[in-house]
């Protein structure tokens, strides 16, 4: 309070002037000239992951550059390499952070919000935000393979039985093989690497400690090793890393010393190290006898599990509860396939407590991504996972009625309200009254939250100017947020009438009816020379990449019809202006080719019978890793992730999404089945399969083949209430429509 009686803005400004600094409050005040005034300027919670990510990166400028002896990550040695593609001069960057390489993979089990990554080379980071452990091969000549040094490695994901990260290097007659997965072994949790090597002369396969992970620094202060009672690292005073053998020798080193890889041939002395700088480092040195070795590492991961996850019995129990009751994909091409197993394993893991949209970099809860990837839980038959994360959102809501994950997120009350009605159509199960109380809540607050008392303004009606989904642009009065808070608006009514509120249900109709004539008048109202008959992102804004966001009022929203022209035209200007190599590129922000806004585009040309989506789908599956995921934003030259986390949730979300809407999909009063099905899924004998999935409409399983009169659907049902029309759409097939289609066991010649 005593900062209101304080000339702070005068003080601030005379000691810059005086130690010859920019006056840092005009700066602020000319930045925010760029965007339109808002309640709040930048969202508090993406400022401190901001100062974080670049506090790293300012120890990352300090550490590596000045010591490029050491062996460092893959992306440090990509990155600073000016032969590489992935080259970035560092000059007068503040930071250096990962911005080519952005690829990780977890592993885990779908109950335990607990992630260890391995990296594209097989770097192994066992904690969240911790250190790491590698593996090379040293030869007594002095020859090295190690793997961050090398060309891409050949890496896979596979489930057996535990979720494994297989990693393989070969190279001047070395080979190195590892696999990484979590183990439950005497109800205490592992983070498990095996590692195999095989060399043609004398040599060590080498299991190194790294005082790194994907992003940068992590700092080891302290190691400690131990050969009684079984062999083990003690790191940082605090985790065990236990080996299953006893190495010939242990080697350590300090920052002052630097890397222990340029010890390798010493002779080993003390059992410890204390690094003041924190970069402490040790390697464990095993002969490769008869050609070859093998080495198993458990690091100690117990400590970081919450209280009351279960231990499983065996993993692959542990996934197969899930994945039997899943929706399955049978008989589409391999990678789709893969890809759609896949994603499902890392929607299981990111759902394991609250949903989150990244095992790392985005280790938190956001509504948005939440209700989306939530979304795709139902969609994949995972119906009490879905119920059971949306049963902690009324505890997260304000006493004003806000879902606030962060400040300044207008989108976020619209979201919750949708998906809460949609889980409860396709459970069929009523809304609780704790959801009933944060629903009503949720609605009034976007009614109160609209724009008042600014007639004649483009914007007078509309949600607030935000920061909202930042991937849009500067704070602006988002279309986005507005059509999210409408779908929330009627959604409230129509859950406020299904389950007995006729008075409320009437007023929310009321807030929705005026909100979207609001909308739309202020869509019309923009000078056809801005909006070019497309929706810009905010009436403010000439169309550019930001109009992506748009597309919301067509997928998932359907607030508008599939033949409406301004969403089929947004989606050509998209697809003329803002697409490299053949997927969306986003400008703002990310920089990079985008796979689930990629994915939105596509659904919104299934929607409309338009046969482009299918390259749209190929596309992304092409820009997967090989280990199947997909970062938030990927590199145009490296294919690697340039932005966001290395395994983006919501990525993985909508690629579930797209497949199953590409099987089953609901418009208004009707299901469209298989209206995005490849036509040589259908060749083989056994056709192709898809489900259970459910609709508004009660459950579908749907498995289409070949026949001698063209092509037989099978549509398996249990239709809630009265049956919907069935419009059948394979592509290369006439479509038609079946009204009044009985519950049960339906075939279809098409």
């Amino acid at each position: 309070m005593i900062s209101r009686f304080l000339p702070w803005k005068f003080l601030v400004k005379r000691v810059a002037r005086r130690y010859g600094f920019i006056d840092p409050l005009n700066i602020v005040a000319r930045v925010r000239r760029f965007a339109q005034p808002s309640e709040v300027q930048e969202p508090l919670e993406l400022l401190r992951a901001g100062i974080i990510f670049h506090a790293r990166g300012l120890i990352n400028s300090r550490a590596i550059q000045f010591n490029l002896d050491w062996v460092w990550p893959y992306w440090v040695q990509r990155q600073f390499n000016p032969a590489d593609p992935s080259f970035i001069p560092r000059a007068f960057s503040f930071s250096h952070v990962n911005l080519t390489h952005r690829n990780w993979t977890a592993v885990g089990f779908p109950d335990v919000p607990v992630y260890p990554l391995v990296d594209p080379q097989g770097l192994l980071t066992p904690l969240y935000d911790g250190w790491s452990i590698d593996c090379w091969i040293i030869a007594a000549n002095g020859k090295m393979l190690l793997p961050s040094r090398r060309d891409e490695a050949g890496q896979a994901i596979t489930d057996d039985p535990e979720l494994t990260v297989r990693t393989c290097l070969e190279e001047g007659g070395f080979r190195l093989e590892s696999t990484v997965s979590m183990r439950c072994e005497n109800g205490k949790f592992y983070a498990c690497l095996e590692a195999e090597a095989a060399a043609e002369t004398k040599a060590w396969l080498v299991v190194a400690l790294r005082p790194y992970n994907p992003e940068g620094i992590q700092f080891i202060e302290n190691i400690k090793f131990q050969r009684d009672q079984g062999p083990c690292w003690l790191v940082n005073r605090r985790t065990r890393i236990r080996l299953d053998q006893q190495p010939e020798k242990v080697l350590f080193s300090s920052f002052n010393e630097g890397d222990v890889v340029n010890r390798w041939d010493q002779p080993e002395k003390d059992l410890q190290v204390h690094c003041g700088v924190g970069l402490a480092t040790s390697a464990a040195f095993f002969p490769i006898t008869g050609q070859s070795r093998k080495i198993r590492v458990l690091t100690d991961i117990s400590r970081e599990i919450p209280s009351g996850c279960p231990a499983p019995d065996s993993a692959a129990a542990g996934w197969e509860q899930y994945l039997q009751i899943a929706a399955r994909l049978r008989g589409a091409d391999k990678r789709i396939q893969q890809l759609y197993d896949t994603a499902l394993r890392t929607l299981l893991l990111l759902s394991a407590d609250e949903v989150v949209p990244g095992p790392y970099t985005y280790f938190r809860f956001w509504f948005r991504d939440a209700c989306l990837m939530i979304n795709s839980l139902l969609a994949v038959n995972l119906v009490d996972r879905a119920h059971r994360c949306l049963d902690t959102f009324p505890q997260r809501q304000k006493f004003s009625g806000y879902f606030q994950s962060q400040q300044g997120e207008w989108d976020s009350n619209g979201q919750v309200l949708w998906i809460m009605e949609r889980c409860s159509l396709l459970s069929g199960r009523p809304p609780s009254p704790q959801w009933l109380k944060a629903i009503y809540k949720g609605a009034e607050w976007i009614e109160k939250k609209r724009v008042r008392r600014k007639k004649g303004l483009p914007h007078e009606g509309l949600l607030p100017a935000g920061f909202s989904a930042e991937h849009l642009g500067l704070n602006d009065y988002y279309y986005w947020d507005d059509f999210w808070g409408l779908a929330g608006l009627q959604a409230a009514a129509r859950i406020a009438r299904r389950w007995g509120s006729p008075a409320l249900a009437d007023r929310f109709d009321r807030y929705a009816q005026d909100f979207s004539a609001t909308i739309f008048a202020t869509i019309a109202a923009i000078p056809a020379a801005r909006s070019q008959g497309c929706i810009p992102a905010s009436p403010y804004r000439r169309m550019d990449a930001g109009a992506v966001g748009s597309l919301v009022a067509d997928y998932p929203l359907q607030l508008l019809g599939p033949d409406d022209e301004r969403i089929t035209n947004t989606v050509n200007y998209l697809m003329e202006h803002c697409f490299h190599q053949g997927a969306f590129f986003q400008d703002m922000i990310h920089s990079g080719i985008n796979a689930y806004l990629t994915l939105d585009i596509a659904q919104s040309l299934l929607r409309r019978g338009d046969m482009r989506y299918r390259k749209l789908v190929e596309r992304v599956a092409e820009l997967a890793s090989p280990t199947g995921q997909w970062p938030e934003a990927i590199h145009p030259f490296t294919g690697g992730g340039c932005m966001g986390d290395g395994q983006h949730g919501w990525a993985a979300a909508e690629f579930l999404m797209m497949i199953r809407n590409m099987f089953v999909r609901e418009e208004a009063g009707r299901i469209v089945v298989g209206s995005g099905i490849f036509p040589e899924w259908l060749e083989s004998p056994e056709g192709v399969f898809f489900g259970p999935t459910p609709t508004v409409f009660g459950p579908v399983t749907v498995a289409c083949h070949k026949s001698a009169a063209g092509v037989t659907l099978v549509l398996e049902n249990a239709w809630q209430a009265s049956p919907p029309e069935v419009e059948v759409r394979i592509p290369g097939r006439v479509p038609r429509v079946f009204a009044g289609t009985a519950p049960g066991r339906l075939e279809l010649e098409v």
